[in-house]
């Protein structure tokens, strides 16, 4: 049970940390800001407006220091939703750990580090395609060797998905984008089974409850075909398709949000009766605000009665025989496997991307939906029918306005107190580890964060060897 969080500052999200874990929560899910997903420090020109909005910002080891203060490390497992940053925050992590007696082999967690995806759909890159891949590899390595209790991907549907892809799209697209990742580290001379263990998916639950568990039994048995198959995995362990569920975001309405509470409902029992390994479910207000502890607690007491009150976890694949079920598994795996031959025809995910190809699928398949949606074929309760009057929600969580001047005054005193010439020396030896094709950059990342070097500083020296990334056509 894992419910995303994170706002404002690091000090307030580690109280919403603290609460949810008091609730019940059995992992951390960090959610962070735009700025620190794509590589700014707060006080950047372009932060402006974004500090601490829609997630934590963390710009620094001593960040990270706060926003962990009294969890211990090595007793709770932590997610990050991070992707062209996520080599930086897992260093940050680490680090963290590190200041408070934890050392990395006792870390555990999942690290999302899905950059192909956010060229699809997310759009929170930073630098072009393949030196991100690299990235991605240096991270495989240095945890096989260090961080052996580490998931060092969620490979992720849910994204795409949000976008308007069909599920059958979620899962090729999510399958060709793995397929990618694997390759390359086997390309980098990494033995498959050395770091397939640790790979994970994310995917979405949304409204359709019988299509929603077929896609994730259809899921199941293309990863461990693919793995078998395609790459020669002999470890069971790398042919199990571990995942993480949240409910669909793009379905919550502002208009009647108690409607939210049954929706979220739907969609999570979809996801335990499919065979999660863990969830978020979303909170009613979240089409207007990020949740307020009452909502957040609510999500989290929805999770607990399916899974003590309900019997639905009680029985691995309870569906599993029902002809429409089979039926349903069956033509979406077929309907998937079509989709990633093409994407092997043109080269593989990476170069589909190049192509702009996942882009117009989904483009093709959100349009098609919001004219259904439009044109009432498609029912959306409360909004297209059953509409009535109600007053607006009260009590929404407003980030105050004073956090992102708080923050950006901690970073400059930060900057002031450091050593400074320790950190353009770990900067530079950075630097030339990624201009270097054979070098890790994962431990210089490690001597950066720990000499308090801040997260744009890293990203800037990124910047200015691998380039920025120019989206195909303006998208």
């Amino acid at each position: 049970m894992r419910q995303y969080a994170g706002y404002a500052t690091a000090a307030a999200t580690n109280e919403r940390y603290r609460y949810l874990l008091e609730n019940g929560q059995t992992g951390l899910s960090v959610a962070f800001d735009l700025p620190t997903q794509i590589g700014y420090d707060s006080d950047h020109p372009l932060a402006e407006g974004e500090v601490g909005k829609v997630g934590v910002p963390i710009c620094s080891l001593a960040d990270m220091e706060t926003l962990f203060d009294g969890i211990p490390l090595d007793k709770v497992s932590t997610s990050m939703t991070i992707n062209a940053t996520a080599a930086v925050l897992l260093c940050l992590y680490i680090a963290a750990g590190k200041k408070q007696g934890v050392t990395p082999d006792q870390l555990s967690g999942t690290l999302q580090n899905d950059i192909l995806k956010e060229y699809i759909a997310r759009g929170t890159y930073a630098y072009p395609p393949r030196p991100s891949m690299r990235l991605v590899v240096d991270v495989f390595r240095y945890c096989a060797e260090n961080v052996p209790r580490w998931n060092t991907i969620s490979i992720s549907g849910y994204h795409m998905r949000e976008a308007g892809a069909t599920a059958s799209q979620e899962l090729a697209f999510t399958f060709a984008n793995a397929i990618a990742y694997v390759q390359a580290a086997v390309d980098a001379g990494l033995p498959v089974d050395d770091f397939a263990p640790r790979l994970s998916f994310f995917f979405v639950a949304q409204n359709n409850l019988f299509e929603e568990v077929a896609k994730f039994r259809a899921a199941r048995r293309l990863w461990a075909n693919i793995m078998r198959d395609r790459f020669g995995a002999k470890d069971p362990r790398s042919m199990m398709l571990r995942f993480h569920t949240q409910t669909a975001g793009v379905t919550l309405t502002a208009q009647q949000p108690d409607n939210n509470v049954i929706r979220s409902t739907v969609q999570a029992l979809a996801a335990v009766l499919g065979g999660t390994q863990s969830l978020h479910v979303n909170s009613r207000d979240e089409a207007l605000s990020l949740p307020t502890e009452e909502s957040a607690q609510l999500s989290l007491r929805t999770q607990q009665i399916l899974a003590h009150e309900s019997g639905a976890a009680d029985v691995v694949d309870p569906l599993g025989g029902s002809w429409y079920i089979e039926n349903l598994t069956d033509r979406l795996e077929a309907s998937t496997l079509d989709y990633i031959q093409r994407i092997d025809q043109m080269g593989g995910a990476v170069a589909a991307i190049e192509d702009g190809f996942q882009v117009r699928e989904i483009g093709d398949a959100a349009f098609r939906h919001q004219r259904e949606v439009d044109s009432n074929d498609r029912v959306v309760v409360g909004v297209n029918q059953y509409v009535t009057e109600a007053p607006p929600i009260s009590g929404l969580l407003r980030v105050d306005a004073t956090a992102a001047a708080e923050q950006v005054e901690r970073l400059r005193t930060l900057r002031r107190e450091r050593d400074n010439m320790a950190v353009q020396i770990s900067l530079a030896r950075l630097a030339d580890a990624a201009r270097s094709t054979g070098a890790n950059t994962i431990p210089l990342m490690m001597e950066c964060v720990e000499r308090y070097a801040t997260l744009g500083e890293i990203c800037d020296v990124l910047r200015q060897v691998f380039g920025e990334y120019e989206p195909v056509g303006g998208l």
